[in-house]
């Protein structure tokens, strides 16, 4: 699903984001909720970026990758965290591409996740090549999310993926 995002582009610089687990669901302007293998996903985009609420019978995850004032935590290159039952994993990696591979790359994303039945993507105003986009699957009882933050005034996408399952058992000595 593709949407035009109403409102100002608020976090225009990579470096502004920031990561959270375990924040409340803030004001969304797109959702998109999905069931995975019993999972209930909700793929949300904020005007400072994205937030994604995983729900299921063993607990709740809530992540945040976002424009987040007085927040403390930059984005991560990795995390990975136990959350109760679950294993929680969590990549960023910022490109820096030119200004023709750039439109050439957001136009190819766009697509990749505005036709696909799991995945969310908004644009900002002022920019075409300003959006959002976000793609979830299930994989072996694991959920897995990608996501795709742009900025074309400098040139530059951070993508994330993360990946939730469930943790694996200790063997007993």
């Amino acid at each position: 699903m593709l949407t035009t995002l109403q409102t100002a582009y608020t976090d225009t610089r990579a470096s502004d984001l920031a990561w959270a687990l375990g924040r409340e669901p803030l004001p969304a302007l797109a959702v998109l909720d999905l069931e995975l293998h019993g999972a209930q996903l909700q793929l949300r985009l904020l005007g400072a970026s994205h937030q994604v609420l995983l729900e299921e019978e063993r607990g709740t995850c809530s992540e945040t990758v976002a424009c987040m004032p007085g927040s403390s935590t930059p984005l991560p290159l990795g995390v990975a965290k136990q959350l109760g039952d679950w294993e929680y994993e969590f990549a960023a990696h910022v490109e820096t591409l030119s200004r023709g591979s750039f439109a050439g790359r957001a136009q190819e994303l766009l697509a990749l996740v505005a036709e696909h039945p799991h995945g969310l993507a908004g644009t900002f105003p002022g920019s075409p090549h300003a959006f959002t986009a976000m793609l979830a699957q299930c994989q072996q009882g694991q959920v897995r999310w990608r996501t795709w933050h742009a900025y074309p005034q400098e040139g530059r996408l951070v993508a994330t993926r993360t990946r939730v399952g469930v943790r694996a058992a200790v063997a007993a000595v």
